[in-house]
């Protein structure tokens, strides 16, 4: 059971019912993360802000965003998220065993994934710290020291949405990722 529930367009807070439908449409449905992050105005708007940042100015590819965002999420255990970018990844050209292989931290299909995987799974769980080896191995993997620091912006989101699933408890509206239970 979740710790906060999840809210509806009409029983959300005034503040949050603007970013909670321009997420809903985006999606195709409100999703219970940002149903629950609506609670609170400023947690949604703070979401909504990094999560368009990350739009509007990154510069990755959906294969690579999903890449990362599924290795941050299963580094942290975070259940709701690799479903979710399970479901994502797919539509961005990767096959399911793909997104197995991400999440297990196993890529064999492309050795320049699997370099900015290392990257945020290293940032995800070192406290921000990468080592020098994974660094170089970036770097000779063809990604560039702008792209490794864009790479910061895309962990972040999603830890925020990672601890913020782990904090409310959210509950599963999606298809469990393989190897996940809903």
């Amino acid at each position: 059971m979740p710790r906060i529930p999840a809210h509806t367009l009409d029983t959300a807070p005034e503040a949050s019912r603007p970013t909670l439908d321009a997420l809903g449409k985006r999606m195709g449905k409100i999703l219970n993360i940002h149903a629950g992050m609506a609670h609170s105005p400023v947690v949604l708007a703070a979401y909504a802000a990094m999560s368009g940042a990350v739009r509007e100015h990154g510069t990755f590819d959906a294969r690579t965003r999903e890449t990362i965002a599924l290795a941050v999420g299963s580094a942290n255990g975070c259940e709701y998220c690799q479903s979710a970018h399970t479901v994502s990844a797919k539509k961005a050209g990767l096959s399911e065993d793909q997104t197995v292989a991400v999440r297990a931290d196993a890529i064999d299909f492309d050795d320049k994934l699997a370099a900015i995987a290392t990257i945020a799974r290293q940032i995800a769980t070192e406290t921000g710290t990468v080592s020098d080896a994974a660094w170089q191995g970036a770097l000779a993997a063809g990604w560039t020291p702008e792209e490794l620091a864009e790479t910061f912006a895309h962990v972040a989101v999603n830890l925020y949405t990672n601890y913020f699933n782990h904090f409310a408890g959210t509950e599963l509206d999606l298809p469990a990722a393989p190897g996940l239970t809903a």
